[in-house]
């Protein structure tokens, strides 16, 4: 028997990117109806069209003063990261020697891993992330923890250990570890459940050649993986990766390794060459923008203009724990404001569409989630427009989608996320 629901709230959602398809990007019903049969969209659009056509046992959820969206998509976001979120460390590497590395050797311990995994998802969940992109630890049974922790959410979440043989201490491995550690992830979690598996050197200066080699293979060998890695987040960074790699561009550095694809996600991406961007393009890889990150850590304003106009599909990242929020809401509010300092501007609809459709599309995943069309996965949130006094009073009376949404970003918080539902089943009530 069919487990179907309904629910009537206003509606909106991305069906194209609003920078090539215009006012034809979005769809958006005042008071929508929408429908979930086993897990499923069995319907979205106009209440008093598709109502009549519910049958007299549909149970009806009437969600008043709600927005109901496709669940937000965290491109770039680190797992072992959680607990140290807003530590201070100064500029990119500073805080990695002083707040990010010792927060994440204490993932040796499984007791602890599996404790931080459960408020890890709790919190995507919370802030209605329902799709993520994660960088786990280097330590195998921790990423095993996260995985199977997400399994009994049904969430769905593509991870990876950390591939580090050039880590610091306490997070090193060797290269043979290193592949032999993540092979066993792939057999183990890589096709389980709405599971997925990112093959994960930390970043070019953590991993030697062979090791970056490795990974080329592993990609090579198991085709249906991911790649997530940094890239050109810092000058300094830049600067060092340089002095290793004096002949190539940092993204020639993972290209000549084979780690340049269209199952590729490169976070941050702020100090890029036009023919690195150009080859992304290309190669069809995505960049995930972490404008949270980045402010905090003073590394840099992301150019989305100019990666627009080389052609690179990108998605949000929070990048927890340099960025200072899990809201994707938030995270597409600071983007705006980046646009802005960057002399650009990003139009509110264009933000809602990298938080979501935007988002499902750079990870290849836009079959599946990121709308309401028939037969996408009901990864879904209900935003409360009076979540807070001051946002109640913004929105009193507003009818403008842009308006909702850009008040929705620039003053919501996991306050706004009143619901959050996995494959139709309710997995955070606020």
């Amino acid at each position: 028997m069919s487990d179907v629901r309904a629910f009537r709230a206003a509606l909106a959602w991305m069906v194209d990117d609003p920078r090539s398809a215009g006012d034809d990007a979005c769809v958006h019903h005042p008071d929508g109806l929408l429908l979930i049969e086993d897990g499923h969209v069995a319907a979205a659009g106009d209440w008093a069209m598709l109502s009549p056509t519910l049958t007299a046992d549909t149970p009806v959820e009437h969600l008043p003063g709600h927005l109901l969206t496709p669940g937000f998509v965290d491109a770039h976001v680190h797992f072992p990261q959680a607990d140290m979120i807003g530590a201070p460390g100064g500029p990119l590497l500073d805080w990695l020697e002083r707040s990010a590395f010792p927060a994440e050797r204490a993932f040796a311990d499984l007791a602890h891993a599996r404790d931080a995994a459960e408020a890890f998802l709790d919190e995507l969940l919370r802030n209605g992330t329902t799709t993520a992109m994660v960088f786990g630890s280097v330590h195998r049974e921790a990423t095993a923890a996260l995985f199977e922790a997400a399994l009994a959410r049904n969430m769905r979440l593509i991870a990876g250990k950390s591939m580090m043989d050039l880590g610091p201490e306490g997070l090193n491995e060797t290269c043979e570890e290193g592949q032999a550690d993540t092979e066993v992830l792939i057999r183990d979690w890589g096709s389980r459940g709405r599971l997925g598996y990112a093959v994960t050197p930390r970043f070019a200066l953590s991993s030697s050649d062979a090791q970056l080699a490795s990974a080329g293979a592993l990609l090579a060998r198991h085709d249906h993986v991911w790649m997530q890695t940094h890239l050109a987040e810092n000058a300094r960074e830049v600067a060092l990766v340089a002095e290793r790699f004096p002949d190539r561009d940092y993204l020639d550095v993972y290209d000549r390794f084979g780690l340049v694809g269209p199952r590729s996600v490169f976070a941050h991406c702020l100090h890029m060459t036009d023919r690195s961007l150009h080859r992304m393009a290309q190669a069809g890889a995505a960049i995930a923008h972490c404008p949270s990150s980045n402010l905090f850590l003073g590394s840099g304003l992301f150019d989305l203009a100019r990666a627009d106009a080389h052609g690179v599909r990108t998605a949000l990242g929070t990048d927890v724990g340099a960025g200072t929020s899990f809201s994707i809401p938030c995270t597409a509010g600071l983007a705006l404001q980046v646009a802005r300092m960057r002399g650009a501007t990003l139009d509110p609809l264009r933000a809602f569409y990298l938080a979501t459709l935007g988002g499902a599309r750079a990870l290849g995943l836009s079959d599946r989630i990121g709308g309401f069309e028939t037969g996408r996965e009901a990864d879904f949130v209900a935003l409360d427009l009076a979540a807070t006094p001051l946002l109640a009073r913004r929105l009193s009376g507003a009818t403008d989608l842009a308006d909702i949404l850009t008040a929705l970003m620039i003053l919501g918080d996991d306050r706004t996320i009143a619901g959050a539902w996995i494959a139709g089943v309710r997995r955070h009530q606020r």
